[in-house]
């Protein structure tokens, strides 16, 4: 297995679930996580908590939308400890609706972090990675990303492009500078993303979902992660599809 002590990770979206879950997760595992995104009161006492139990963690105020935002994030963890071993796209957005609701911001806004973000990050990353041959990088994709699903239009077109552009990175990056690229499809997770959703009847069937079965957790999707990463360095699990054993769609 990879010994993780030592290694640095950026995270972003890591201010609520899966990606708070994942800091801690590879904070345990030794890694000093590079915790980004834009609420940084939230970020502060992540870092509290990750250091309260003799970890590392910096804080990173970071904008996937915003280039320079990015860049400044990237090189700040870079600074403080000499490289970014492993990546974890994680920021994202899901205000659901029907397409005749014609809510163009919100498919916008969708488009912007769910894909122009991951892109912008990786392009700030991966030249550490090149440099040193030797990488990790997750995306967070979703079971949307290999299905399409009514009222989730938008939502399904932006995780399809994430799995395409995770596994065309995987066999760009693999072989040629040694980097390893995981792309993550979760079913149902309780995460804060519900919350994001503005069309009532949407958001009424997504509550309904929670009284079918039992969601995933942010810390099943770390312990994943963390699983992946731990791999031999041989062996990239190139896509994990990991679902809540009731969900049957």
């Amino acid at each position: 297995m990879t010994n993780l002590e030592g290694k640095t990770a950026l995270i972003t979206g890591a201010s609520s679930g899966i990606g708070a879950a994942t800091a801690r997760k590879l904070a345990q595992a030794g890694v000093t996580v590079g915790i980004a995104a834009r609420r940084t009161d939230r970020l502060e006492a992540l870092k509290a908590d990750i250091e309260a139990k003799g970890s590392k963690a910096i804080v990173l105020e970071m904008d996937v939308c915003d280039v320079a935002s990015i860049k400044a994030g990237v090189a700040k963890l870079v600074d403080a400890t000499g490289a970014i071993d492993i990546l974890f796209n994680n920021a994202g957005l899901m205000p659901l609706s029907d397409i005749d609701q014609f809510k163009t911001d919100e498919w916008q806004r969708m488009v912007d972090v769910n894909i122009n973000g991951v892109l912008n990050t990786t392009a700030a990353v991966l030249p550490h990675m090149i440099a040193a041959k030797s990488g990790h990088i997750f995306n967070t994709s979703s079971i949307a990303g290999r299905k399409v699903f009514a009222g989730l239009t938008v939502y399904c077109a932006t995780k399809h492009a994430i799995t395409a552009f995770s596994d065309g990175l995987r066999m760009e990056v693999g072989k040629k500078h040694n980097i390893r690229v995981t792309c993550i499809q979760p079913g149902a997770v309780a995460t804060e993303l519900y919350e994001q959703i503005s069309d009532p009847a949407v958001k009424a069937q997504m509550e309904d979902l929670r009284k079918e079965m039992t969601f995933l957790e942010g810390d099943d999707i770390a312990n994943t992660i963390l699983y992946a990463a731990q791999a031999p360095k041989h062996v990239d699990l190139a896509e994990i599809f990991i679902m809540p054993t009731e969900q049957s769609w």
